[in-house]
């Protein structure tokens, strides 16, 4: 499979001083087309702040990161934003969305900037979106008339928008009931399935096991990966126990 995003080496440093801690250390990943990854690892392992990283949302002190053979270090950080925004998605634990605007306005909000298609062209994009995903009927709505799932979704939607090569994922799951969170997951799996790689951020042995290639992290490091099939939606505890047993064998 080619390689979308390619990280080799990465540093990256918080504080300074004596107080300076380094968050990443050395880190090398690669993402493929396609794949489904996730990366677990105790709080302040540096999970996040990879996913940053390699998405160009947090600039590294050392090594390199490209995004389909651009190094994303000689990008202006104008050039950086229209990278992120025409290539990449993004879902975050609590969606973004703005108070002031209607679902259907935040959806396509990102997009209006520098896109050459209509605005009417945009929007049923969209619609076309919000209903695939099951929250059509919310189109007018504010954001306080909408459940923490439904802006979930809304969120995914914006991310589709641009069709990306990729969508980061940090704690998508992480505020919502089980029912919601399985929800939001067989969404993510149906766009992988497509074609859209994704890599997801979480704490959760159940999330993890439904995607494909687990990182583990600890200190700053990669320490090892668990590689499964793809979920059948009938076998997660065998698939939890594989990776709770990994867990337990490297000690996190």
């Amino acid at each position: 499979m080619k390689k979308i995003i390619s990280g080799e080496n990465i540093i990256k440093q918080y504080g300074t001083g004596g107080e300076q801690r380094k968050v990443l250390d050395g880190v090398s990943v690669d993402i493929h087309e396609g794949e489904f990854v996730s990366v677990m690892g105790p709080s302040g392992s540096g999970k996040s702040t990879l996913m940053f990283a390699l998405s160009g949302m947090d600039r590294i002190d050392e090594g390199l990161v490209t995004f389909e053979g651009k190094d994303l270090a000689s990008l202006e950080d104008d050039e950086l934003a229209d990278l992120r925004r025409t290539g990449m998605g993004f879902v975050f634990q609590q969606p973004t969305l703005m108070k002031n605007l209607n679902i259907l306005d935040n959806i396509i909000l990102p997009s209006m900037r520098g896109n050459r298609r209509k605005a009417a062209e945009i929007a049923e994009q969209a619609r076309q979106l919000m209903q695939r995903v099951g929250i059509a009927e919310l189109e007018k709505r504010d954001i306080t008339q909408a459940s923490g799932g439904q802006l979930q979704r809304a969120g995914i939607c914006r991310a589709l928008m641009s069709r990306p090569r990729i969508i980061f994922g940090d704690e998508p799951t992480g505020a919502l009931n089980l029912k919601a969170a399985q929800e939001i997951m067989e969404l993510l799996s149906d766009i992988n399935e497509e074609g859209t790689a994704v890599m997801l951020v979480t704490h959760d042995a159940v999330i993890a096991a439904k995607t494909e290639r687990i990182m583990f992290m600890c200190d700053g490091s990669i320490v090892d990966e668990l590689r499964l099939p793809r979920f059948s939606g009938q076998d997660i505890e065998e698939r939890m126990n594989r990776v709770i047993a990994k867990m337990r064998e490297i000690g996190i």
